[in-house]
């Protein structure tokens, strides 16, 4: 947000989905200072929906009021994404929305049977993956599509690998030692959404034709 009209504009419409959904709103923060509480408490009916926050700006105030791990802040630094996610948990209550998905195997694999097992499934010409850690794999990660950003929620989770696609060059560092992301390819990733799609809409619209393309549009080659 570029100024304070934006920032207000923001908030009333958080304001009104809140009150719609007969939902409130609590806050924790650090760096911000007070600064997110301030902002909903300066919209007119706020006091409807807000419950209030917590300005956990010192360590000792995180670990104490928020839980967050000790351990973690010394090795992620305060500033970090895991000490984010530890304060505000990921849980979501809706399952059905979202973007991606966890989920465990029946019996873990290594990670290169696992690996082995996607490229075969998704018929993928190749898979790009951070260093493997010798551990089994039992919780995965799923994200089609250009999922980059998700790397540390996936990590959050606790999942063993992340399969997802469109992954750069310093996203692979991002794993850190503490799981493995592989890039399928983007195509690759999402190429079966489309039959979900028209399983979907011929239920939902059973006097319309709906045909199943099964042309490839993959832009990419490979050797």
């Amino acid at each position: 947000m570029s100024n304070a009209s934006e920032i207000t504009s923001a908030m009333k419409d958080v304001i009104a989905s809140l009150k719609s959904r007969n939902e409130t709103l609590s806050t924790a923060e650090s760096i911000t200072g007070g600064g997110l509480g301030y902002a909903i408490t300066s919209v007119p009916g706020s006091s409807d929906i807000y419950v209030g926050g917590s300005i956990a700006y010192h360590s000792e105030v995180k670990q104490s009021q928020l839980g967050v791990s000790a351990d973690l802040i010394k090795s992620k630094t305060v500033y970090s994404e895991e000490v984010a996610f530890e304060i505000t948990t990921l849980e979501n209550t809706n399952q059905h929305i979202g973007m991606g998905m966890i989920g465990e195997l029946d019996e873990a694999q290594s990670e290169q049977d696992f690996l082995q097992f996607v490229k075969d499934r998704m018929k993928a010409s190749s898979v790009r993956h951070s260093r493997k850690l010798n551990k089994p794999v039992k919780k995965v990660a799923v994200l089609g599509g250009s999922g980059g950003f998700a790397i540390g929620p996936a990590k959050a989770s606790g999942a063993d690998i992340f399969i997802t696609a469109d992954l750069k060059y310093h996203d692979f560092f991002s794993a850190e030692n503490d799981i493995v992301v592989a890039d399928i390819g983007h195509y690759e990733s999402e190429q079966f959404t489309k039959k979900f799609l028209v399983d979907y809409l011929s239920k939902k619209i059973s006097n319309f034709a709906i045909i199943l393309s099964n042309t490839n549009t993959n832009p990419v080659k490979y050797l």
